[in-house]
């Protein structure tokens, strides 16, 4: 059995939810065929880093022994396409929010240079707060958790750095980007970043992640490849 499984995450799915599908099946396939009353052995399956459940693309699961080797891949760096809609905000940064108008696309609409411009302000380290709606834990508690109980949360901010910002597409109000960026990037902060760098507002409503460390997009699986349809 592999202990590195590359997949191809679709939208509307949680990173949990994908482990524990995959979990299930790969459970069955070494089950299958045991006599009558025999143990169920079980597989273990972790992640090495997680999506948010609009954004698609590769996520790296761990089975059995490579669940322990998590550490080899904490510290590569990804590459993201990302849709971002301008003049317009969301409560947490991406399609899952409350979703905001906050300019006018008659006397708002940044040009082309105008975006070029500001994506080239974002390339090299730079500092970031992480949206409270985030997996970071805040005096053990998860961020999102607090913040989905009403709680203010002072999000710490660090220190990443943007390889490079591209400019793929732009048709006001969305703006197509590719991302490559450092472990610990938020690509939700950046799309609201670079809104706030235009003054008309932003967040990030499409994402995908295409590459992670020397893991390509190219080589992921689909659920639907191994047999999970639900």
């Amino acid at each position: 059995m592999d202990e590195i499984l590359l997949i191809d995450k679709p939208a509307g799915m949680t990173s949990f939810g994908v482990v524990a599908r995959v979990r299930r099946k790969l459970t069955e396939e070494l089950n299958r065929g045991n006599q009558p009353g025999l143990k169920r052995q079980r597989v273990k399956v972790g992640h090495a880093g997680t999506l948010d459940p609009f954004a698609t693309g590769l996520m790296i699961l761990l089975v059995g022994k490579g669940t322990k080797r998590s550490y080899e891949f904490l510290k590569l760096d990804k590459v993201y396409v990302a849709t971002i809609r301008l003049g317009q905000t969301s409560s947490t940064g991406d399609p899952e929010g409350d979703i905001t108008c906050t300019a006018s696309p008659e006397n708002s609409a940044p040009s082309q240079a105008d975006i070029e411009k500001a994506l080239r302000r974002f390339v090299g380290d730079i500092e970031q707060t992480p949206p409270i709606y985030s997996a970071i834990k805040i005096d053990g508690q998860r961020a999102y958790a607090l913040a989905r109980k009403g709680q203010e949360v002072a999000m710490p901010s660090r220190r990443v750095t943007i390889y490079a910002l591209d400019m793929l597409d732009y048709a006001y109000p969305d703006l197509r980007i590719r991302a490559h960026v450092s472990s610990g990037t938020y690509i939700r902060t950046l799309a609201e970043d670079i809104g706030k760098t235009l003054g008309v507002g932003a967040y990030c409503c499409e994402l995908r992640r295409i590459r992670t460390g020397p893991y390509d997009i190219t080589q992921t699986k689909t659920l639907a490849d191994l047999g999970i349809l639900s």
